[in-house]
């Protein structure tokens, strides 16, 4: 048998670096370059953070065992929204020849996600004590990490809204988002109360 370092295919270098978007514009999914600066790229970017920030969160949850199946929910959700990414990546709004029909079909955003989290989210309730006061981002290390991805969420939700106005994204995507930020904050109450922690309750200034 020839040694297996001769059968396999050789490996094909990717740089990191482009120098592409040197001069402050980069690519869509639909091959059209834009400023940077440019809505959608800026929804990009609340949403690549908000992956980012549940990447954290997901990590402190992957620590306890108490807290293993919430991380596994959450690498569900990042996966999910790399494909928001996509979709966002490919305008709805563009011409025909730009955003083929394909591609269009395969960044959509299913309204089976948001049914997901809606899911997730009657399931902890049911072991959650009713909420009676705001409460504070506290409540551990997994609780007030999810509570920042439940900020961070606002913020790409809110990035999202302009291009589901404009045409350029669909429907599911934000209503994906908002449900996200609910599930985040449950996904905190929860987090809080398996690992035994008290949640901070507001208290008014005397």
């Amino acid at each position: 048998l020839a040694p297996i370092w001769k059968v396999q295919p050789p490996c094909r270098f990717i740089s990191v670096y482009t120098r592409t978007g040197d001069k402050g514009r980069s690519s869509l999914f639909t091959g059209e370059r834009r400023s940077k600066d440019d809505a959608v790229f800026c929804a990009l970017g609340e949403v690549d953070e908000l992956n980012a920030s549940i990447g954290l969160a997901r990590e402190y949850c992957a620590l306890s065992p108490d807290t293993q199946a919430m991380s596994q929910m959450l690498e569900e959700i990042q996966c999910r929204l790399m494909d928001v990414g996509s979709h966002l990546a490919t305008p709805r709004s563009e011409e025909p020849q730009k955003a083929d029909a394909p591609k269009l079909q395969r960044t959509m955003v299913e309204e089976s996600w948001v049914a997901r989290l809606e899911g997730w989210i009657d399931e902890m309730d049911k072991e959650l004590p009713p909420l009676k006061n705001f409460i504070l981002p506290s409540g551990g290390v997994e609780s007030a990490a999810l509570h920042l991805s439940r900020t961070v969420c606002r913020r790409a939700e809110r990035s999202v809204v302009g291009l589901v106005r404009s045409g350029a994204a669909d429907a599911p995507a934000q209503r994906f988002l908002n449900r996200l930020s609910d599930f985040l904050f449950v996904a905190a109450r929860y987090c809080c109360a398996k690992k035994g922690h008290v949640e901070r309750v507001y208290q008014k200034a005397e």
